[in-house]
């Protein structure tokens, strides 16, 4: 058997029937240049639907599209904060008209990230479509017949053997069904082909980028997501006016929402006490009682950071943590006008929280008038003490904790129709209680310990029971399951496309003039590979074994050597000639 060679030069014209053997290894649409003299208006349409669809344009797309959402990333976005994008006019007079202009405070639905996401997605679907309707008839057909001449593809092997062609076309088509090719016999030869996943890793890969797209874009036009701070023993029902603040895709309707309530019953936070990470969580979990509708069966769960609950479409993300200490406001008869646990905002890591107590309703002054109070709070978990000189939390954990109020009175502005802030506090119409010295009034307190108010105008205790609270993010985003299956089966797509390779074998076996058969053996692959001539010289060493090779004649016609190479398993020896 002579060594199998690897020329992969084959040259235009030396085999006029090449072109339909190698046929069809891809479902490319074959792209043909356009006679631009002749060209009218449903050519130029034509023209301009085949660019569109065509590979390279889908690639500049989906780059422009990557691109696109870089701004996304980095400058506010109106849907996500709009505090960040008042901020952010506020400090840059040039360039906020530009960016209104260029619309890249809303990204995501500004007219030319919409125009590069429907090019791409009907460059997609004009893509697949054909392609996936060619393939297609590719697996309804078969292997196409050998080329006229086996030895001008880049692999190729031959030897002489005593077995009859029909013995040897049986060999090589068993062989080849074994080795899971699909074969069949076409005259004097037999054609086979194997690596069709390939294809269908590459119509995946386009397919699941289509459900991505799809999925995305319902996931904007139908999520949802709200936040909402929640104290220990307080609850949540999923109703919009139970949120702090909420936003919506454009087609999401309250009926949307998932109903469900549930109960906050404790938070649990721990620390690291020392090393490096001292002050570190090491614990952050709520534990709740929830129910799913309105006459659900009530359920325990534990929500921990990045272990949100699930019900139905909506996740529920622990994002946040702070304290809330219990006040009680007396005016001053001794009288209980207010007395409530009220969240504080922390400021740092260890939890230094400051907000406001507004007393709005119940209280009167000394001289029997309606007024409301006012008192700015500053909390601290862990309280340096005097001797630190400043009032900040050396600790997030409550080992010593103090709460500092300042007192005002006068009218909150709470009925002016203007929607306030419940951690901020409008000064404008109030007044300050003074001390002896006539400053601001204001003191230190542990808990249990009483804050009494000049002139008889009332006190304010902070109690001993210093509850804590969790901030809650609700979030609805229906697409998010098929996007994700859609990146699974993109890789997966992706990955077959990459390492499956196209491949095609040729058997042919014909009886030579001294009645000897002689067997042609080709292989021909979608790309230059290794493992197209390594796969050839392997069934070569098999079906060699069935059909043993036989001596050459010699010059005088008598016999000479044997035609077989000194390997058995016929292993390619790369630029070697044909004996």
């Amino acid at each position: 058997m002579s060594d199998t060679t690897t020329d992969n030069t084959p040259k235009a014209g030396d085999d006029q029937d090449l072109g339909a053997a190698g046929s069809q290894l891809s479902t490319a649409p074959k792209e043909e240049p356009p006679n631009l003299p002749a060209l009218g208006v449903v050519g130029w349409a034509r023209w301009f639907w085949r660019q569109l669809t065509s590979m390279r344009v889908a690639l500049l797309l989906l780059l422009l599209l990557s691109l696109g959402a870089i701004p996304g990333s980095l400058i506010p976005q109106t849907g996500i904060d709009e505090t960040k994008v008042a901020d952010f006019r506020e400090r840059h007079d040039v360039l906020a008209p530009i960016y209104d202009k260029l619309g890249l405070f809303n990204v995501y639905s500004s007219v030319w990230f919409s125009a590069i996401y429907i090019l791409l997605f009907i460059s997609l679907i004009g893509c697949i479509v054909p392609r996936t309707w060619q393939f297609v008839g590719q697996l309804r057909g078969r292997p196409p017949g050998a080329p006229r001449r086996l030895t001008r593809l880049p692999a190729h092997t031959t030897w002489r053997t005593a077995a009859t062609p029909e013995q040897v076309r049986g060999s090589a088509l068993a062989l080849l069904k074994k080795r899971r090719f699909r074969a069949h016999a076409v005259g004097d030869a037999v054609a086979a082909e194997k690596g069709y996943l390939r294809e269908v890793g590459n119509l995946l890969f386009h397919i699941a980028l289509i459900v991505m797209l799809i999925a995305f874009a319902w996931g904007q036009l139908f999520k949802s997501e709200g936040n909402k701070l929640i104290v220990e023993g307080d609850g949540f029902a999923n109703t919009l006016t139970q949120y702090d603040d909420f936003k919506s895709g454009n087609l999401f309707s309250n009926e949307d929402l998932e109903p469900f309530s549930f109960d906050v019953e404790e938070f649990t936070g721990t620390y690291e006490r020392t090393g490096p990470n001292k002050g570190t969580p090491r614990t952050y979990e709520t534990e709740l009682t929830y129910t799913e509708g309105a006459d659900g069966e009530e359920k325990k769960a534990l929500v921990k950071v990045n272990k949100p609950l699930e019900i139905g479409d909506a996740k529920v993300y622990l994002v946040s943590h702070g304290y809330a200490p219990v006040v009680t406001v007396r005016d001053g008869k001794g009288e209980v006008v207010y007395q409530d646990a009220v969240p504080l905002l922390p400021l740092d890591a260890n939890v230094t929280s400051s907000g406001v107590v507004k007393v709005l309703d119940g209280y009167r002054n000394p001289e029997g008038k309606k007024e409301q109070l006012g008192f700015n709070a500053f909390f601290v978990p862990t309280f340096g003490g005097s001797a630190s000189g400043t009032m900040l939390s050396q600790f997030p954990a409550l080992d010593y904790p103090v709460l500092a109020l300042s007192a005002y009175h006068g009218d909150l502005k709470a009925d002016s129709g203007i929607p306030q802030s419940v951690y901020q506090m409008d000064k404008t119409k109030m007044k300050e209680f003074k001390d002896a010295d006539g400053e601001l009034f204001k003191q230190l307190l542990m808990p249990g310990e009483t804050m009494t108010l000049p002139n008889g105008a009332g006190s304010v205790t902070f109690e001993k029971d210093i509850r804590e609270w969790a901030g809650y993010q609700i979030v609805q985003e229906p697409g998010g399951g098929w996007a994700l299956g859609g990146a699974v089966v993109a890789i997966a797509g992706l990955a077959g496309s990459l390492f499956i390779q196209r491949r095609r074998v040729w058997v042919r076996a014909v009886e030579g003039p001294d009645g000897v058969t002689v067997v042609e053996m080709a292989g021909l692959g979608r790309s230059e590979s290794a493992k197209v001539p390594e796969e050839l010289g392997e069934l070569a060493g098999l079906l060699y074994d069935e059909a043993p090779g036989v001596p050459d004649p010699g010059p005088d016609g008598t016999p000479a050597k044997t035609s077989a190479s000194s390997d058995s398993e016929a292993v390619p020896a790369e630029g070697a000639e044909q004996q």
